[in-house]
């Protein structure tokens, strides 16, 4: 169920933004650092400031610190439920939809964001983010009560997220966690049923800012393509070589890192997975059907092509370091491969990709455009430079990019 307020909120911080950064919202009496302060509070809050903050945000403006009038607007509750949330939200779900409820990803973002935490350990750490609120039920691994509570009380993220080890929340072993990517939201929407292969396609989206076909190379060795990929779809093996091999050569080495991660839910009287739960076989586990530790859903449709690659262990390897897709700036100072999703997390996390596209949504958010020209593309270059420079803080990459687009 969609929740209104959160509704109104995403409208408003639309339509405020819009007026003010469009011009026309314009009071004469204002000297040129209080109008400044007051298009960077609306960027960052969709709201206006009190007289006192955009006096506060004016003196620093006035004195060359924009970047401190920046910060003092992320102090508002707004920032947090509703800018940030509006960010992560679109995420978790497969649908992209900025109106789902409040989980334990999008929470995880906005605590990681409030905390300055490094921002690449979203796809790596032992993290999750829960409520502190008296009365509201507790973290759940087969629903998002907590969450959905959190919310509709309308108390402030800002004030009421508190950091927590997910595996004291979930029980996997720490070595299996992999922040958002092995939070509950994200298994429910990119765990269950199918191959896995959509956890790895929506990171990438979300994360590299790239989807399968901007990916595509038909270089890579397709030795590790998996069983249920026809290589003859239609009885035309030409389709496999044009047009699969090129997403499947790449994607399913790096997508083996989930091979003992499920979402379990009752199929039948629970179709939604709603009360389901994230599954991970750990050490000493075996599937019945496949006699090891992967999870029986990467062995399906095998009769597809009975000579193609078997599933043996979560062993990933990066063949997207050689290649055209060498130019997502992977990092030097890592292998390139790994066992499981929390090395795979940080394969992706430190390459210039990742960076990059942070820097690319909020400036989307933030200015309400897509980047326009070649001033914009520098600008966006440059925040990316101080992102990865000065410790992935993301609301430092809120304060540039707002202080840049409150000259709109």
């Amino acid at each position: 169920m969609k929740n209104n307020s959160s509704r109104a909120r995403v409208i408003q911080l639309t339509v405020v933004g819009a007026i003010i950064g469009a011009g026309l919202w314009s009071a004469p009496a204002l000297a040129a650092p209080q109008d400044q302060a007051l298009q960077i509070h609306s960027r960052i809050t969709g709201t206006i400031p009190s007289e006192s903050v955009l006096l506060d945000m004016a003196e620093d403006i006035a004195n060359g610190d924009p970047a401190s009038a920046a910060y003092t607007a992320m102090q508002h509750d707004d920032f947090y439920n509703v800018t940030l949330k509006n960010l992560a939200t679109p995420w978790t779900n497969e649908e992209q939809d900025v109106f789902a409820p409040l989980n334990d990803y999008s929470a995880t973002v906005i605590g990681m964001v409030r905390d300055d935490m490094d921002f690449r350990q979203l796809l790596s750490a032992n993290i999750l983010y829960t409520g502190n609120v008296s009365g509201l039920p507790s973290y759940s691994t087969s629903n998002n009560n907590h969450y959905e509570a959190l919310e509709a009380g309308g108390y402030s993220l800002k004030e009421n997220l508190t950091r927590q080890s997910q595996s004291s929340l979930n029980g996997l072993p720490a070595d299996a966690t992999a922040g958002v990517i092995t939070s509950r939201a994200a298994a429910k929407a990119f765990f269950s049923a199918g191959t896995n292969r959509a956890m790895f396609r929506f990171t990438m989206l979300n994360h590299m800012c790239r989807d399968m076909e901007q990916v595509q190379d038909s270089t890579r060795s397709p030795d590790r393509i998996r069983q249920d990929v026809s290589r003859s779809p239609g009885g035309d093996s030409r389709v496999f070589q044009n047009n699969c091999v090129s997403c499947h050569s790449g994607m399913d080495p790096m997508a083996q890192a989930f091979a003992y991660y499920d979402y379990v839910y009752d199929a039948d009287n629970d179709p939604e997975g709603n009360n389901g739960a994230l599954d991970y076989n750990g050490a000493g586990d075996t599937d019945p059907e496949t006699g090891s530790r992967v999870k029986a859903k990467n062995h399906i449709n095998a009769a597809n092509f009975p000579h193609g690659y078997q599933l043996p262990d979560d062993r990933w390897d990066n063949y997207w370091r050689e290649g055209p897709n060498l130019h997502l700036g992977w990092n030097s100072a890592l292998s390139g491969s790994g066992n499981g999703a929390k090395s795979l997390g940080e394969e992706l996390a430190n390459s210039r990709a990742f960076a990059s596209c942070q820097v690319t949504k909020v400036f989307r958010q933030v200015c309400l455009r897509d980047p326009e020209d070649a001033n914009d593309r520098a600008r966006i270059e440059a925040i990316t430079n101080n992102f990865s420079s000065s410790g992935y803080k993301l609301k430092q990459v809120y304060a540039d990019t707002a202080v840049y687009c409150a000259g709109d």
